[in-house]
């Protein structure tokens, strides 16, 4: 399952790639794509593979809603015994899945990609992507992997009980982590772009980074509290003062 934004420089060659390997697995499967509001080319050109390969599926939006939606609504429209989540750029090579699936007929319900190394990205990005994974750790309440993204395999039952949390924002790489069942990783090096640009500029990075730490921290919130009770005891002593004041003042007059 693939969310798509504007990707027409480089569909086509994902379609390709992954038809050619998923033809030669044993395993039967459905090619889902998630349309997230593309302007260009895109839609068109799933539309073409689809329209010779009936294991495709097409999901549209009527606009666009966000990567973290897209996969929650690719997910709620698989019907797989298991289900792989990935980028449609081709960063998540789709040789790694064969490692995935044997975990899983291993008993692992969750396995999820590792990354070890990024390549085609700037040193800002590999920084803060690292520092927001370090920090997410310190400030969240569950114990989310290192170094991962939203490539990873899950079986049935854990897209079933994902499926039940209903997020105006969903954090899906929290939601999965949190869910439980048995999970693992496998190590992986994470691709250049075939083609096109990242989807993910500076604010909608720092827009999933505050999604994340507000839904599964309570840190946030404490330091809101703290925050609002340091002028709130103000409040009461200046308060008390007034009073003690008036008072003093009357006991004089008489």
């Amino acid at each position: 399952m693939l969310p798509v934004f504007n990707e027409e420089a480089g569909i086509q060659v994902t379609i390709d790639t992954l038809l050619n390997y998923i033809e030669q697995q044993e395993e039967r499967y459905e090619l889902i794509f998630v349309d997230d509001g593309s302007k260009d080319k895109s839609v068109p050109i799933i539309k073409r593979a689809l329209a010779q390969n009936s294991s495709i599926k097409l999901v549209e939006f009527s606009r666009n809603f966000g990567h973290q939606i897209a996969i929650t609504a690719g997910l709620n429209y698989s019907k797989g015994d298991a289900v792989v989540v990935m980028d449609a750029d081709l960063q998540d090579p789709p040789e790694v899945i064969p490692q995935m699936i044997e975990k899983w007929h291993e008993g692992y319900e969750i396995v999820y990609g590792k990354r070890m190394q990024r390549d085609g990205e700037t040193f800002f990005k590999k920084f803060t992507a690292k520092m927001f994974y370090r920090t997410f750790r310190k400030l969240a309440t569950i114990d989310m992997p290192l170094d991962t993204g939203d490539f990873r395999l899950m079986d049935r039952k854990a897209v079933n009980q994902l499926m039940k949390l209903h997020e105006k924002d969903p954090f899906v790489r929290g939601q999965v982590t949190w869910i439980g069942f048995k999970q693992t990783s496998v190590k992986y090096h994470r691709q250049e772009r075939i083609a096109g640009e990242t989807k993910y500029p500076l604010s909608k990075m720092i827009k999933l980074a505050l999604d994340g730490i507000t839904s599964f921290s309570m840190k946030p919130l404490q330091f809101v509290n703290i925050f609002s009770i340091v002028p709130l005891v103000s409040s009461v002593f200046y308060l008390g003062y007034l009073i003690a004041s008036e008072i003093t003042t009357l006991l004089q007059l008489e």
